[in-house]
């Protein structure tokens, strides 16, 4: 799950697709009126199709050609050559998007984002309906720092834009497969037909894979106190479906239309939440061994679906439509539905006691709407437009424990008398109710303390968040430019929003402990009954940008960008428990704002291309996520964060059938080592190293009527923190990934056959740490990928 993304590199790496094929790959994006050429890479960060290095802000792009040449097909195997960006799937219900070290991962519906995703130029950044698939791609971009301006309110640290490859005229598709160990199974493909006024094509991808970590729950050769419970898949494996169909319509030279139609699904096997606590029946210790997570006995009933996994499907309709007014001036407007609903269960405790059984059911609505006028000019460029964008969405989160287990394995404070007194009776308590070779003497606890009337007492509970958030901005931009040299550019949007959470809860009373006098619910939230409260407030913004672009030469120039950042405010609306019963609580967690200062130099000298970058930004109001005794992740401010890095990438055309390619970052960020930012003071930021690196190479030699390629990389990454505030027990070392890629193909590219191994050395690393168990003082790990490794087919027409 680590792999490339180095857009410098497309042309001299052999692409294969020509700078008008990716401009022509975004609705034909407005040209900056300059003439392309051979090698020329094209974005259209800026709203009009330009040279990445006549861009003035630091940008990224990889051609989907290019990714099918290295083997790229994650988002997380893409962020792992692009400097300043990190991807992780825990989940495709849970990825987290970190830009220059800042994160966006909350699953809450209360909450905005951080790191805007786009597709098809439509803002999909609410997290458990932004994972999309990555197949028949024209290209993605990754721009960097704040663009409000040009991405809208959720780009607070930067921008991903996924840009499907669109219908042309002609008739032509593709289809390619590979299979590999853990029956490693990928097929995808594309049919495109059409003319010069009406064009389709469909495009489709299927990805399976059996899980890497072994789960032994329910297994009928292994003999542990789990028998009769459900038998539980492998975990961390993947069973995903994606078809996306397109039309254009082009009824003129003056107008241009798109419609995009798209469906990605999910049916993947559970996530490995593994314990160092509780081990399973064997006594395995260890991140990277077999797991034993047995889920509830009343999962489909309480939890939604039998097994531990995850059920997700979004869809997806967008309608772009492109119209030449006059000489130099356009209309465009961008309009998109998203709708997602997601099923997630899984084992929070990571160990074999029915403990800590969660799921997670979301739902949401996105509608999103905008116009824009553009006008060009020798002299000037000029653009200014409207936005509204609409979210509706909840995040469910029921749970399932039984009770004697869940009193003898809690380690809350609130529950140290009722654990002295179970300790007495020789039952182990907290991290000890699991025995190390996995037995599990907290299941007798019930019987205990109930005289022998009861062996197991189910408990089951369940809160919720809503949020329906509404959105409307002006935005307004324009460039200068006096010579042909410089280009001045100052842009802003102004913003208002609409921000409506809601909460609810059913937290039944333990029966144990009413039968101790206690009346509470067993994770100590406010019962609401059901009842939905609610609050709402409104919110408003100015967020400018400030960019500068001199012209060394033809294909080398110096940049400069001051622009500012901006993530919601949060209305974090729980309930707590009063004397005059259950009341609201209502946290409003500031808006966190961000400058940032930045410059470089990019393009070209010879068959040397690359890119370097400098940055600063200043926080405050920093958001950070921490998850509670009770399992709810809430938003707090941490005060003040600082941030400054560099970022570099370049590649070195050595012959015809050599090109070598390189990323390096460094960042130096995290929250002030400041008093006034309490516990968090002088921590790192969270999923982000301080260095990483990557660099390959890629090799292309003919053979009388047959190529020969090897695409050999290596990337590395420093020591990562999972959580705030920081704790060497959740982090994860420094390592380095080593991937290939090699076959053999026709002079003419139709078809291909290779082989491919992923993370060669079998490096064991983690990807996440901490989780839920976390909250409850008991963390657990997800062991990242083994070694793939399997053959691959490819024909083309």
């Amino acid at each position: 799950m680590r792999k490339f993304g180095l857009g410098f590199v497309l042309a001299t790496l052999g692409a294969g697709v020509s700078s008008g094929a990716l401009a022509q790959a975004s609705a034909q994006p407005e040209s900056d009126g300059s003439a392309f050429e051979a090698g020329d890479v094209i974005v259209t960060a800026q709203k009009r199709a330009q040279r990445i290095e006549d861009v003035p802000v630091t940008v990224t792009a990889l051609s989907g050609a290019h990714m099918a040449d290295i083997g790229v097909s994650e988002l997380d195997e893409v962020a792992a050559f692009i400097p300043g960006l990190q991807v992780q799937e825990q989940s495709a219900n849970n990825p987290g998007f970190v830009i220059r070290g800042i994160t966006s991962d909350s699953g809450s519906a209360q909450q905005g984002a951080r790191v805007t995703l786009y597709y098809n130029g439509v803002d999909i950044s609410r997290s458990r309906g932004a994972y999309q698939d990555l197949y028949d791609l024209a290209r993605i971009e990754v721009v960097k720092g704040p663009q409000a301006t040009l991405f809208g309110t959720a780009a607070a640290v930067g921008a991903i834009s996924i840009v499907p490859a669109a219908p042309e005229p002609g008739f032509s598709g593709e289809v390619a497969g590979s299979y590999g160990n853990f029956d490693r199974t990928q097929v995808s493909g594309f049919l495109n037909a059409g003319d010069e006024v009406l064009a389709g094509r469909i495009a489709f991808a299927y990805k399976y894979r059996r899980g890497y970590v072994r789960n032994i729950a329910g297994d009928p050769d292994v003999p542990n106190q789990n028998q009769g419970r459900v038998d539980q898949d492998d975990l961390n494996g993947q069973d995903q479906r994606g078809i996306r169909g397109s039309l254009r319509w082009q009824p003129s030279d003056a107008v241009t239309a798109d419609l995009v139609l798209t469906y990605d699904g999910q049916r993947n096997p559970g996530t490995a939440f593994k314990s160092r606590a509780h081990a399973p029946t064997g006594g395995q210790t260890g991140d990277y061994g077999y797991a034993e997570l047995s889920g509830s006995p009343y999962s489909e009933e309480v939890l939604g679906a039998r097994k531990l996994g995850l059920d997700r499907n979004v869809y997806d309709a967008n309608l772009t439509v492109n119209v030449d007014l006059a000489d130099g001036i356009r209309f465009t407007t961008v309009n998109g539905f998203r709708h997602f609903d997601a099923l997630e269960v899984f084992d929070a405790d990571g160990g074999p006691a029915w403990y800590l059984e969660f799921a997670e059911d979301a739902k949401g609505e996105q509608w999103s709407h905008e116009g824009r006028f553009s006008f060009e000019g020798a002299e000037y460029r000029a653009a200014f437009g409207w936005n509204a964008f609409f979210e509706n969405g909840y995040q469910r989160v029921p749970f399932s424990t039984e009770e004697g287990t869940y009193l003898a394995c809690s380690v809350a404070a609130a529950y140290a008398p009722i654990r002295a007194q179970l300790q007495a009776a020789g039952i182990p308590t907290g991290t000890g109710c699991v025995l190390p070779n996995g037995t599990i003497p907290a299941t007798q606890v019930t019987s205990i303390v109930t005289g022998g009337a009861l062996r197991e007492l189910p408990y089951a509970s369940e809160f919720s968040n809503y949020g329906n958030n509404d959105t409307y901005s002006v935005f307004a931009d324009a460039t200068w430019i006096p010579t042909p040299r410089l280009e001045l550019t100052a842009g802003a949007r102004v913003l208002i929003e609409d921000r409506k959470s809601g909460y609810s809860s059913i937290q039944p009373n333990s029966v144990i402990l009413a039968a101790l006098g206690i009346r509470t619910s067993l994770i100590g939230t406010a019962n609401t009954q059901g009842a939905k409260l609610t609050a709402q407030r409104s919110f408003a913004a100015l967020l400018p940008r400030f960019n500068a672009l001199f012209r060394l030469n033809d294909s080398l120039n110096l940049y400069g960008t001051v622009s500012k950042g901006r993530r919601s405010p949060v209305v974090q609306l729980s309930a707590a428990n009063s004397a005059a019963g259950v009341v609201p609580n209502l946290q409003l967690v500031p808006e966190e704002t961000v400058w940032n200062y930045e410059g470089g130099i990019k393009g070209r000298v010879g068959p040397f291309t690359g890119a370097a970058s400098v940055f600063y930004q200043r926080y405050k109001g920093f958001q950070v996520s921490v998850t509670g005794e009770d399992g709810v992740t809430r938003t707090q401010s941490a005060g003040s964060a600082d941030n400054l890095g560099v970022e570099l990438e370049a590649s070195l055309a050595i012959s015809p059938v050599l090109t070598l390619f390189g990323s390096f970052s460094y960042l130096d960020g995290g929250i002030a080592d400041d008093a006034a930012n309490g516990v968090y003071a002088g921590n790192r930021f969270r999923l982000q190293p301080d260095t990483t690196a990557s660099g390959g190479a890629s090799l292309r030699v003919p053979v009388g009527n047959w190529t020969l390629y090897a695409t050999p990389t290596v990337t590395y990454r420093s020591k990562v923190y999972f959580e705030v505030p920081n704790n060497e027990a959740i982090s994860q070392d420094g390592y380095a990934l080593v991937n290939l890629r090699a076959g053999i193909e026709t002079a003419d590219g139709r078809y291909r056959i290779g082989g491919f191994a992923r993370n060669l050395t079998d490096e064991q690393y983690l990807i996440d740490a901490g989780n839920t168990g976390g909250g409850f003082g008991i963390p657990t790990y997800i062991a990242g990928e083994p070694r793939f490794y399997g053959v691959e087919l490819g024909a083309r027409f």
